[in-house]
Formats: C-alpha cells, sequence, structure tokens
C-alpha cells in the first residue's frame, strides 16, 4: 500500500516463541501488516500468522555477530510508513523489555508518524509459567527486578551494581546475560552474595524444545557453557527458586546447593 498519508508503525511483542500467546491485539496487527520487520528470535510459527502478503524483513540482532544496526532499523521503519505502508516491528517477547523501543519509537515521532505499542509476554514470563515457578509470593520472593547481562560495550552495562543481586527477598531476571554471566556471577560474590544462591537457565523458553539448568550462582555459569550459543536463554536467580527446583524444574529432586556436581539438563516439552 502507498499513498500521500503516512501508514503506521506498530511495536508488537511476539512472546517468547509459543503462538499461542500472543495477544489478540498483536494478531489482528499481523494480519493486516504490509511489511513485518522482525527479530531473528521470532518463531516461525508466529511469522506464520501475519498476512500472507505482507512482506517480511529480518532486522535481528545477534550478540557478539552480525546484526543490522539500529539507525538502520530506525531509517527502514520510518521510510516504509512514510510510503503509507502498516509497518509492523515484531519483536521476541516484549518490546518494552530491553528491545530498543525508545529509539524507534522517538524516530517514528520526530518524523511525524503514528506509532502504536502492543505489548507481549516476556521472556522471564514464558519460563516462569512454564516451570511453575511465580515471579513474586507474598511469603518468599515480594519483588521482582529485571536486568540486562549486555551493555553498549558489549559487556555488562558499565553501571552495573551486584549489590543490587544481594536481597534475598528479589527474584531476578537477567536478559542477554550468557555471555557475561560468569563476570556476573565474580561481581556478585566480590560482594558477599550468599554462593548458594539457587539459579536456573532457561533455554527457548515456551518452545517445545524448552529445557532448564538448575544449579546455584556459584556454579551455573560453567553448567550452561557447553549449550548451543544460538539458543535463547534467560537466567532466573534467587531464593524464591529453591521450591521449584526441589518439585520438579530439576530432575530427581536435585536443588541448588546440593553436593550433586552432575546435575544433569532438565528437559520438558511444552504443551
Amino acid at each position: 500500500m502507498s499513498g500521500a498519508e503516512p501508514g503506521l508503525v506498530s511495536l508488537v511483542g511476539a512472546g517468547p516463541g509459543d503462538p499461542e500467546l500472543l495477544t489478540i491485539k498483536a494478531l489482528r496487527a499481523l494480519q493486516r501488516a504490509d511489511v513485518v520487520l522482525h527479530d531473528f528470535l521470532v518463531s516461525d510459527e508466529v511469522l506464520d500468522l501475519a498476512r500472507r502478503e505482507a512482506r517480511r524483513i529480518v532486522v535481528g540482532k545477534r550478540g557478539h555477530g552480525p546484526s543490522c544496526p539500529q539507525s538502520e532499523i530506525n531509517r527502514l521503519i520510518v521510510s516504509l510508513a512514510r510510503k503509507g505502508h502498516r509497518v509492523v516491528r515484531l519483536k521476541g517477547g516484549d518490546p518494552l523489555f530491553f528491545g530498543r523501543a525508545a529509539e524507534e519509537i522517538d524516530a517514528c515521532r520526530e518524523a511525524g508518524i503514528e506509532v502504536e505499542i502492543i505489548p507481549g509476554i516476556t521472556a522471564a514470563q514464558g519460563a516462569a509459567a512454564s516451570l511453575g515457578v511465580p515471579l513474586t509470593d507474598r511469603d518468599g520472593s515480594p519483588r521482582m527486578q529485571f536486568i540486562s547481562g549486555h551493555g553498549r560495550n558489549g559487556d555488562l552495562p558499565e553501571d552495573f551494581d551486584a549489590t543490587i543481586l544481594a536481597d534475598r527477598s528479589v527474584l531476578t531476571a537477567i536478559y542477554m546475560g550468557r555471555r557475561t554471566f560468569a563476570r556476573l556471577r565474580d561481581m556478585a560474590l566480590a560482594v558477599g552474595i550468599d554462593p548458594h544462591t539457587p539459579a536456573m537457565a532457561v533455554f527457548s523458553a515456551t518452545r517445545p524444545e524448552q529445557h532448564s539448568i538448575g544449579g546455584t550462582i556459584a556454579d551455573l555459569p560453567e553448567r550452561i557453557s557447553s549449550q548451543p550459543s544460538a539458543e535463547p536463554v534467560i537466567l532466573l536467580l534467587g531464593w524464591a527458586l529453591r521450591h521449584a527446583v526441589r518439585e520438579g524444574a530439576c530432575p530427581r529432586g536435585e536443588c541448588p546447593g546440593e553436593a550433586d556436581e552432575t546435575l544433569p539438563t532438565n528437559r520438558r516439552r511444552v504443551a
């Protein structure tokens, strides 16, 4: 579609992978789209829900690998919308969680283009739900925090403060933290966090191939080092995990902090 009037840009959350977790509003946006600009992490099952005639363009980013520059994504969004297209910027998880949404929103507003935001299920929610782990609990974990393990410099964010991990009443979700988790662990131990603090890595959350590895903050970085680097992973950290691990998030009732050094990977098929 083209015309004198600019089109609409929709920043849409694709969720962590399971297409049934899309909101109705997200589905409607996909089915009216002229162009879909999507990340690598968006599953094929979700992309298949877009309007058949919609043009699909990959604009994904890979950690420490070839990526589409954010400036080019902004330029493409604006250019397509100025031609009157209905543009869906489809992001894995929720567009407002470490998705650079602010830069894309600003680019649209500066160009006078209407932009809407359609939230999605973020990876921490999807992983916790499929493991049966409450993200908050009035008795065990009344607070939740979401942090990024990847800054502009490719390492931990320059202002990262490891003391935020020391509160035993907080459950922490770490995004984009696979490559920096060992350094985060070292910084956390240096400021006095209990080395037995339960930790879990959930790979491909909500997808049929989902699997998880449990351990402690002290040993989990080494436990996950052999996993394929292309697999999306969300890291969960906090004492609220200990009961879920005992009840089946890890096999045979093994839990973070136990002496067994052979804690295996747990593979769970998502219904």
